[in-house]
């Protein structure tokens, strides 16, 4: 739904794009931009789904059932949730280090195959009706049949890598804090090589479809990326957090360079970079800061891609995370493959573990980008605090400032094609909002002790409230 309005006799034309409930997007939330002469006044991406109560929830429990809790954060990426909190409640713990490289290993095929479900179904099922002018997938079936019935089978074998390793394909029930409750069976992992390997090819064809095929609206911004960027790989679990602009901190420092902030017209908070403002993590951040990393097959389809884009890295219009997000897909299959190969089951399926007082901070890349925890355990391994920064909230300031800018561009549009471009610029950035809503009201006097280090205050007076960080889906 989208209205316009004019006021004023002879003054500039006042106009108003509204839509009331933002479609092929997870989650709740709307969009508000209000134009004056052809200029953005406001621009807003109001997040209206109800909070729930997660942060708070885990306070009080054992660190053991920390994996199973955040799960339920969202059923797209389950696995994202489960392997910030495991490698958080490990440094909380004091056996970071002491994973072993087959579990670790394990961690990044089950992350492989959340990456592939989800980038596939918000490039061919969600975004990808946006490109080519269609109400929906369905809708696009009759055309390009072929294409959607790819895009299926690409994403059950995305669902079954997770079902190997996690026990079944959504909210996995064999994560653990140390690594896994068993191995997978080696016979089951031997029988998804040769349909992963053929996945490859399938994904290589695919990418170069998106690339050469489809026409990428122009809208460059000077954003500040940030991503894991671990020294020999391409970012999953592991890395030091970086950007294009100076950000260097480890995995323990990213709370505290960062701010979190309420909005009024949001129960999603806004992360800002302390000192410098908005800021972009994803598929396309990972790409710019560790393209070098990428597997070989996905390396040796960036050139083509870049081509077809006609555009050379870095890339600095967002529209361009759908070919990001399919070299990753590529990746992510090429990894897989590797992983599954080789694989025999681990001497262990976890490390040993003992409760004991500390703290801990890590993210790892959701399929949207970095999803950040950190915990405070008692001696007896009791939560006492928890704290998680979704990847959609750290993206919503930049979403906002991307309508500001593509507004100038809508005046000539009626209404109804100018709220679709914006709702297209919106699901550019796949936003999980389910993951992101959370809501803080605090006191004065209860901003130190409760908020924790780099929340804001969102209004004087009020009561100090719970604060969440996702839906239960």
């Amino acid at each position: 739904m989208s209205n316009s309005s004019n006021t004023g006799s002879g003054s500039p034309d006042t106009r108003t794009i509204r839509v009331g409930a933002l479609a092929r997007v997870e989650g709740e939330g709307a969009l508000h931009l209000e134009m004056r002469d052809g200029r953005c006044e406001q621009a807003r991406l109001d997040i209206y789904e109800p909070p729930r109560f997660f942060e708070a929830l885990l306070r009080g429990r054992d660190f053991r059932e920390v994996p199973d809790i955040t799960a339920r954060i969202c059923g797209i990426c389950p696995v994202a949730y489960q392997m910030g909190s495991c490698h958080a409640l490990e440094k909380a713990l004091g056996v970071f280090r002491d994973v072993d490289p087959a579990i670790r290993a394990l961690r990044n095929l089950i992350y492989c195959g959340e990456w592939i479900e989800s980038h596939v179904l918000h490039m061919f099922l969600l975004h990808l009706p946006d490109f080519l002018g269609y109400e929906s997938a369905i809708s696009m079936v009759a055309d390009h049949g072929p294409v959607v019935k790819q895009a299926l089978s690409l994403k059950k074998l995305g669902n079954d890598i997770v079902t190997l390793v996690g026990g079944r394909a959504v909210h996995p029930v064999n994560v653990c804090v140390g690594g896994f409750y068993r191995a997978p069976d080696p016979e089951a992992a031997a029988a998804l090589v040769p349909q992963v390997k053929q996945a490859i090819d399938d994904m290589a064809g695919l990418t170069l479809f998106l690339a050469e095929k489809l026409t990428y609206p122009k809208l460059e911004r000077d954003y500040e990326f940030v991503a894991l960027c671990p020294e020999d790989e391409y970012p999953m679990n592991l890395g030091r957090i970086w950007s294009n602009k100076g950000l260097n901190v480890d995995q323990e420092e990213f709370g505290n360079a960062i701010v979190e902030k309420q909005v009024e017209h949001s129960t999603a908070l806004h992360a800002m970079i302390k000192g410098r403002g908005p800021y972009v993590v994803g598929p396309l951040a990972r790409l710019n800061l560790n393209h070098e990393k990428l597997h070989p097959r996905a390396a040796e389809l960036l050139p083509k891609v870049c081509q077809g884009v006609k555009q050379e890295l870095p890339w600095r219009n967002n529209f361009l995370s759908l070919p990001a997000r399919a070299l990753e897909t590529v990746h992510a299959l090429a990894l897989a493959h590797d992983i599954l190969a080789g694989y025999t089951p681990p001497p262990r399926c976890a490390i040993p573990l003992a409760p004991r007082a500390g703290s801990g901070g890590h993210g790892t890349e959701a399929p949207r980008g970095i999803c950040w925890h950190h915990y405070s355990t008692a001696a007896d391994g009791t939560i006492l605090s928890a704290r998680i920064v979704p990847p959609t909230s750290q993206n919503q300031s930049s979403i906002e400032q991307d309508l500001a800018a593509l507004a100038p561009t809508l005046s000539a549009l009626p209404d109804e094609q100018a709220a679709l471009r914006c709702e297209h610029l919106i699901r550019n950035y796949d936003p999980c909002i389910s993951c992101s809503v959370h809501f803080l009201k605090f006191s004065r006097t209860a901003v130190g002790s409760a908020a924790g280090a780099g929340r804001e205050e969102g209004s004087s007076g009020g009561d100090a409230c719970a604060h969440s960080a996702g839906s239960v889906r």
